[in-house]
């Protein structure tokens, strides 16, 4: 299938470098971030694909995971629009839901189970199967959210990245491992962390990571560091304050 240019900008597509300081310019920023109110990010509940999808994550995910998915929707959003607006102006908002409700999902101790393939990998699959396959979805837009659900943790210098791919990098990093923390505005991260409460999410992720890194020596989470990566998601300083909220 070639690609159709219509799809490239909707679905996020567009080529981007995988290295963050390059886009970034070396800076913190491209746009000083200033606060957003939730009520101005509209969850695209009016499409059926997400809704049923959204379904879906309430079903598999634990309540922490679902709600990280829900808070790298807005960082991303937030992102999107400050950082990059022509890009977002372009993007789906449904593409964006459908990646974030569906990039952890292959975390689960059930699909871990099922496969000897990376997390990222897996959850990938399932996202292109589900979307696409099951819900009759458009293949532009089930590859998109497959193709950055496998390159989430993708990090490096070297190469391209889809704009997609790179914004759920940028989202993930900023809510699991304290990293760019200037990219959304303090008030606006105290905003989305009392609505979608972490519930110890830096301990219940580390967790899984380590889960998976003893059942799968081989997984791709290794490429960050064994190590390094786990102990930086469970000792997040930027997200401590939040992580003990749960009510």
């Amino acid at each position: 299938m070639c690609p159709n240019t219509d799809t490239v900008a909707l679905h996020g597509w567009t080529a981007v470098p995988v290295d963050a300081d390059a886009i970034f310019e070396g800076k913190p920023y491209l746009n000083e971030p200033t606060p957003v109110s939730l009520s101005d990010i509209a969850w695209p509940s009016d499409d059926p694909i997400v809704a049923k999808v959204q379904e879906y994550a309430k079903e598999k995910l634990p309540i922490e995971t679902y709600n990280h998915s829900m808070r790298v929707f807005h960082w991303a959003t937030i992102i999107a629009r400050q950082q990059f607006p022509t890009y977002a102006s372009s993007l789906s908002p449904s593409t964006l839901a459908l990646t974030c409700l569906l990039h952890d999902i292959g975390t689960t101790p059930a699909a871990r189970a099922s496969t000897q393939l990376s997390f990222e990998f897996q959850g990938g699959f399932i996202a292109l199967n589900l979307i696409q396959h099951k819900l009759g979805g458009a293949q532009s837009q089930a590859e998109a959210v497959a193709e950055a659900i496998i390159r989430h943790q993708d990090q490096g210098t070297v190469g391209t990245i889809t704009f997609l791919g790179q914004l759920i990098q940028l989202a993930t990093v900023y809510d699991n491992m304290s990293e760019m923390p200037y990219l959304v505005h303090p008030q606006t991260r105290e905003e989305v962390a009392r609505t979608w409460k972490r519930c110890g999410w830096s301990r219940c992720f580390s967790k899984a990571l380590r889960a998976e890194l003893e059942e799968k020596p081989w997984a791709h989470t290794t490429h960050l560091g064994s190590e390094k990566f786990p102990n930086g998601v469970r000792f997040n300083k930027l997200m401590e304050e939040y992580d003990a909220w749960t009510e």
